[in-house]
């Protein structure tokens, strides 16, 4: 049976209660743990808009174990990802936490598997380039405009309503439908925007929370850049360091090595021997991505031998190696700007206003990121032409909100402190090491903290740092 939610909309941020309670069954599937429950909500697809077509979210729930406190509700990442695949894979990371509240989350209107639109709407888009002039830049706008309007022209109405902000008025229905006055959160990566969202649409039903190297909407794109070229520049700064301490397939002079093949991919595009495509500078940097600046265990990331072997292939003419472990991944010879994922990212702001704003990024990425500054640009080039307008822009949180706890690591504890910085009395826990998702991949000392803050309301105390094991 379903869990329905329809109500009208009361003013632009209100939500109403739902008539109807709520129903638990088994979830379906054999991957799914035995006392993982489902059920289902029904919301507009159109908030400003309640009385008009509706989509049915499902969503699942890890009952308590113990004395029941209230409710924890997970934001997934992406954007894109599934709460319930998070709730069925990393079901352990809650035991704890269970012995209090129930657990529930959502396969959100984005999700890759929510079915509204076609799977390769979600795993594929063009391949981008980097303008170096005004013209290119439109021609790069019309290019992203054309794949965006091959998904859109499905189902417009829903398209053009996958922002962060209408996921944070459905996760308010399934509020409402669970009979809560207020949640408690755990927000991943991605999930940090619609959580924010939700903070300021609804700060009078947070209870906690807790966000994980969240992505921050909340700067703008000159001083988001900053912050991620340091960031990119120190992992690669580390790499390096791997390299010269004797990292096997580095050689010697890796630095100087990567900045003059990426110049001379620049200048002349390198094959991928028996495909059909080459690879630019731009693409080495972007192709190398989630080498540097992944997840992974520390002190040692596996991944860093991987990008020297193919820096090495590269130099002698082949740019497969970056190819493989591109293609192993996400099943593209060179990483697509995916639709679907962009469908969410360009509706909540994260696009460059014009090409004024790109020069200006660009040229400071040049020099805080002289090794990897093709990668600040890559995500917003893929709002280029974008067909829709902003509909959930950043905008400052209100006041009144209890104090936030953020976390994370090398690569993203500087987006998740800015966010938590701006509520009065909120507080960080630094991962001193590589990773993302803390609280999702198990880690103890992380959990441990979030646990007490999500049960006891007891933030850590300022400085607090967890480490490697």
């Amino acid at each position: 049976m379903k869990l329905m939610a329809i109500g009208a909309l009361l003013g632009a941020l209100a939500t109403v209660p739902p008539t109807t309670g709520e129903d638990w069954d088994a979830c379906q599937g054999a991957e799914r743990p035995k006392d993982l429950e489902c059920s289902s909500v029904e919301v507009p697809v159109d908030w400003a808009e309640p009385g008009g077509h509706t989509i049915t979210l499902r969503i699942a729930r890890l009952p308590a174990t113990g004395q029941r406190l209230g409710t924890v509700f997970s934001i997934p990442g992406g954007p894109g990802g599934s709460g319930i695949d998070d709730l069925t894979y990393y079901r352990g990371s809650f035991s704890k936490l269970r012995e209090r509240f129930d657990v529930v989350s959502l396969e959100p209107r984005n999700a890759t598997t929510y079915g509204r639109l076609p799977q390769k709407c979600f795993a594929t888009g063009p391949w981008l380039s980097r303008p170096d002039t005004q013209g290119e830049y439109a021609r790069l706008g019309a290019q992203v405009r054309r794949s965006a309007q091959e998904c859109r022209k499905i189902d417009p109405g829903f398209f053009d309503r996958l922002d962060s902000a209408s996921v944070a008025r459905d996760i308010d229905a399934i509020r409402a439908a669970l009979g809560e006055e207020r949640l408690s959160f755990v927000a991943t990566s991605y999930g940090g925007v619609p959580a924010v969202a939700y903070a300021r649409l609804f700060p009078e039903r947070i209870r906690a929370m807790y966000l994980d190297g969240a992505v921050n909407q909340l700067r703008d794109a000159m001083t988001d850049a900053r912050v991620r070229y340091r960031t990119y520049e120190a992992q690669f700064g580390r790499f390096l360091d791997w390299c010269r301490s004797g990292g096997d397939a580095c050689g010697a002079g890796m630095e100087a090595r990567w900045r003059k093949l990426v110049a001379a991919a620049d200048r002349a595009p390198i094959p991928v021997k028996g495909e059909p495509v080459t690879y630019s500078g731009f693409d080495l940097q972007v192709a190398a991505m989630p080498n540097v600046v992944g997840p992974g265990p520390a002190p040692e990331y596996p991944r860093w031998r991987q990008l020297a072997q193919a820096i090495r292939q590269a130099e002698g003419g082949d740019a497969a190696g970056f190819a493989k472990y591109v293609q192993a991944g996400i099943g593209s010879l060179k990483p697509p700007s995916f639709v679907g994922m962009n469908a969410t990212q360009c509706a909540d702001g994260l696009r460059f206003r014009d090409y004024r704003d790109y020069r200006a990024v660009r040229a400071m990425g040049e020099r805080v990121s002289p090794n990897l500054a093709g990668m600040g640009l890559w995500h917003r080039l893929g709002c280029t032409g974008w067909p829709t307008p902003v509909t959930n822009p950043p905008a400052p949180l209100p006041s009144g909100l209890p104090p936030f706890l953020g976390a994370g690591t090398w690569t993203d504890y500087e987006d998740t402190a800015d966010i938590v910085r701006r509520v009065p009395g909120s507080g960080t826990v630094r991962f001193d090491g590589h990773g993302h998702g803390l609280y999702l991949t198990g880690n103890a000392c992380v959990i441990e903290h979030a646990n007490a803050y999500l049960s006891d309301l007891r933030l850590p105390p300022a400085g607090t740092t967890c480490r490697p094991a």
